[in-house]
């Protein structure tokens, strides 16, 4: 059977909208889906994210809705891997604030006339709503001993890291390998040592608690969230050199004032405090300054910009046909599909 372009987006949706039909507001799997009932007003904010954050926003939108701006609103909400739900808005499905963990994912939605091609100046935070750093988890006591990159290629430790053509928090992951080795180490690491690679974070996450693999290559905040939802048996590693994460916010185009009074109380102190409880690093200025000493910095912190931007390491490393970790991945039996 022969599977287009247009069939494989028009399933994405299609499987995007039965998610948005089902209710609930469970966080222990991707597409998770939660509505507020209809308002006086009748407007409803429908909110498409990728998925470790639901924990927050289950905290922000009751939140919001105590305030003034947001009384009359009802939300609904959608969670799910970031690449998989930037293509289903792409697709067709209705949302108003989106927010993925990669900028690609937001470009997505750019070139397709969905978002605001100045969507990054339209927040006094340049379109950011939180940040990270690329992270270990391992387990509680620390067994395998891994503290550093190197530690992860020693004989016998398995690794888990998500898809990074499913997931942009494998995008991440991989480009905290690559500035610490290069491609040498990147193909090493995936080749002889990644034992599998689940489509979403919170998938590998899942995995990991599940018993399978040494280490987990994840955002700092996995390990808090794991750890305040109940799983005692993992420790947090910072290796001494690793990639800064930056999670974007945006309003699309069509989105009423409301989505925007939403996205400053969401990146305000308010709506920080609640991603900061949940151990992500909060890019409101006065937020941030309040709570540096709970976020310290490994010795050594790339950014997205020393790599050259998300166009240049998007083509030439991420690339389904010409990317180099593409290809390395491809040549590792692990599908580059979209």
């Amino acid at each position: 059977m022969l599977w287009t372009r247009r069939t494989i987006t028009a399933l994405l949706v299609a499987a995007a909208l039965l998610a948005a039909g089902c209710g609930g507001a469970d966080d222990s799997s991707d597409g998770g889906d939660s509505a507020a009932e209809p308002t006086a007003t009748g407007e409803t904010l429908s909110l498409v994210a990728y998925s470790t954050p639901e924990v927050v926003y289950d905290e922000i939108v009751p939140a919001f809705r105590k305030t003034s701006d947001g009384s009359a609103i009802a939300f609904k909400t959608s969670f799910g891997a970031s690449g998989e739900q930037s293509r289903a808005v792409e697709a067709g499905l209705k949302a108003d604030v989106v927010s993925f963990s990669i900028e690609p994912d937001v470009d997505r939605l750019v070139d397709a006339g969905l978002v605001p091609k100045d969507w990054k100046s339209q927040t006094s935070t340049k379109g950011l709503v939180s940040k990270s750093i690329v992270s270990f988890i391992v387990r509680k006591g620390n067994p395998k001993g891994i503290k550093t990159w190197d530690d992860l290629l020693k004989p016998g430790v398995k690794v888990i890291t998500p898809n990074p053509f499913t997931s942009g928090a494998a995008k991440w992951n991989l480009l905290g390998a690559f500035a610490h080795g290069g491609l040498g180490y990147v193909e090493k690491l995936i080749k002889d040592h990644v034992s599998v690679q689940p489509k979403s974070g919170r998938e590998a996450l899942q995995t990991f608690t599940g018993g399978e693999g040494d280490v987990l290559l994840s955002y700092e905040y996995e390990a808090t969230t794991a750890i305040q939802k109940g799983e005692k048996e993992i420790e947090l590693v910072r290796p001494d050199s690793t990639v800064e994460i930056e999670i974007n916010i945006a309003a699309t185009t069509d989105a009423s004032a409301s989505a925007k009074k939403f996205i400053d109380y969401v990146i305000g102190p308010d709506g920080q405090s609640k991603f900061v409880g949940w151990g992500y690093r909060p890019v409101d200025p006065a937020t941030e300054k309040a709570t540096k000493a709970k976020f310290p910095d490994p010795p050594k912190v790339t950014t997205i910009a020393d790599l050259g931007g998300w166009s240049k390491v998007n083509d030439d490393l991420f690339d389904p046909e010409n990317g180099k970790i593409a290809k390395i991945e491809e040549d590792a039996g692990v599908s580059t599909a979209k």
